[in-house]
């Protein structure tokens, strides 16, 4: 699947305008409301990553998402904060890659000097938080 920019806007971004995630505020106030499941379907595709993975990525199972769907319920607040956590990582990485491919790419090399990559901090809120802040650097011209 290509990731085709819109108008100057990224994939990720459009997709996700309407979610408002301005800041951590926003985020947290919109996670306690609890998201719906399109939002991680909508992710999971948006990204490029398989269901299973982004389950496993926020510690759900897919049977339990695939329940939530079906019953209509919504995510719990701490996997809601996660999801829009990725959210906000995803589109930086779009923006500072060009692509989701790119950043996907970003994602599976090893940090310099480290046997560490980038896609094992994903796995927690704060972790998502660390590498925004190391994405931000590079931005900024360090290196990571």
């Amino acid at each position: 699947m290509a990731v085709i920019v819109i108008s100057g806007e990224a994939l990720v971004k459009r997709k996700f305008k309407n979610l408002k995630l301005n800041n951590l505020h926003a985020i947290v106030a919109l996670a306690r409301k609890r998201l719906d499941t399109k939002v991680f379907y909508d992710l999971a595709e948006t990204i490029q990553m398989t269901e299973k993975n982004l389950a496993e990525i926020i510690h759900l199972s897919t049977r339990t998402i695939s329940n939530y769907r079906d019953q209509k319920k919504t995510i719990e607040p701490l996997y809601s904060e996660h999801l829009l956590k990725l959210i906000l990582l995803f589109e930086k990485g779009e923006e500072l890659f060009g692509t989701i491919e790119e950043f996907n790419y970003w994602l599976k090399k090893p940090f310099w000097n480290s046997k560490e990559i980038p896609m094992d901090w994903i796995v927690t809120p704060g972790g998502v938080d660390l590498l925004l802040e190391e994405m931000e650097r590079l931005a900024q011209g360090y290196t990571v």
